[in-house]
């Protein structure tokens, strides 16, 4: 069975050979202390890298991933910032790629976690190990990512591999963000700051993986040079027509539904499947953590639109919104408060 293939290819992981060695963590150390650092509003410390300002506990991490994963033209890449609709795009995603192999009811996803399923390359794939063998990993390897397009390891750019980007109105994003550190409370000594100051921060894009806009933008103008290499989606346009949404990833992916997938209703059942309703409602959605850090519970919350309005005033939207003229500009990309 998958599942069991999956926990054998987790311990595989494990105990390969990539690694540490002294000289590496004494460059890492070296490369930190030439780097800005800020406390996040939660008491996690910040590093600015390349313009970005990313979380001090992923960094190593994802500094392993830029130096050493090589993708294949098969794999498929999910970015997102963080809470913007990456548990959902993970579920339909991998639902897509495997429907072939398990029908709805003996999908893997009633089981396994959708973050377990579709590994995060800075969480997972290189959170204990600099250099994983993933040679093993059956294709389309799908994995999923928050780094910035500008920071994403080489091989990821250049070859032929899909990535697919899902963004979200920042208020809604930053509320649902917010809600997610202080249930997991990593910064465990600090006391947060309040929603205003934590909002402040926001707006000057002192925030993980922020600013919001440049990590926007760097997919979008990807998203525009290539629209067959990247393709760009907003987590409202999902809760607004999931099926075109679906059909448009599943052709993007290279797994079109065929006249007769559609005829027997598969692609609304993989909706229904891949469903907020559907998930949070599963047992293993509300048991267990991520590396001892994150309850697998937290991943799933309100996953409405417009939540923002019950924790923000008009005068927050108003910032975001003169933020967002000045920021995107003419670029095209909009986002309705």
């Amino acid at each position: 069975m998958y599942s069991t293939n999956l926990m054998e290819r987790k311990e595989d992981l494990k105990s390969s050979s990539g690694e540490v060695d002294n000289s590496s963590k004494d460059e890492f150390q070296e490369l930190l202390q030439t780097l800005e650092q800020r406390l996040n509003w939660d008491g996690q410390r910040l590093i600015k890298y390349n313009g970005f300002w990313l979380l001090e506990v992923l960094f190593r991490p994802m500094l392993s991933a830029q130096n050493n994963f090589k993708a294949k033209d098969t794999d498929v890449i999910l970015s997102t910032m963080p809470k913007s609709g990456t548990t959902w795009l993970k579920a339909l995603t991998f639902s897509i790629a495997n429907r072939r192999l398990f029908t709805i009811d003996q999908s893997p996803l009633l089981t396994s976690s959708p973050h377990t399923l579709v590994p995060s390359l800075e969480f997972n794939v290189y959170w204990e190990q600099e250099n994983p063998d993933l040679s093993n990993i059956p294709s389309p390897r799908i994995f999923a990512t928050h780094m910035p397009f500008n920071i994403l390891p080489d091989s990821i750019r250049e070859s032929d591999c899909k990535i697919i980007y899902i963004c979200r109105n920042p208020l809604d994003q930053f509320v649902s963000h917010r809600h997610f550190l202080l249930e997991n409370k990593i910064g465990k000594e600090a006391d947060p700051l309040d929603v205003d100051e934590a909002f402040d921060m926001f707006c000057q894009g002192i925030h993980p993986c922020g600013p919001f806009w440049d990590h926007m933008l760097g997919y979008w103008k990807a998203h525009l040079e290539n629209p067959g290499k990247v393709l760009f989606l907003k987590y409202e346009d999902l809760k607004e027509d999931i099926t075109s949404q679906v059909k448009k990833i599943a052709e993007f992916m290279v797994f079109p539904f065929s006249p007769e997938e559609e005829e027997q209703g598969l692609i609304d059942h993989i909706t229904r499947l891949c469903s907020f309703e559907s998930l949070s409602n599963l047992a293993v959605n509300n048991t267990g953590n991520i590396n001892g850090l994150v309850k697998n519970s937290s991943f799933f919350r309100k996953g409405q639109v417009g939540d923002w309005t019950n924790y923000l005033t008009p005068a927050m939207a108003e910032r975001i919104k003169k933020l967002m003229d000045s920021k995107f500009g003419n670029s095209g990309l909009m986002f309705k408060i």
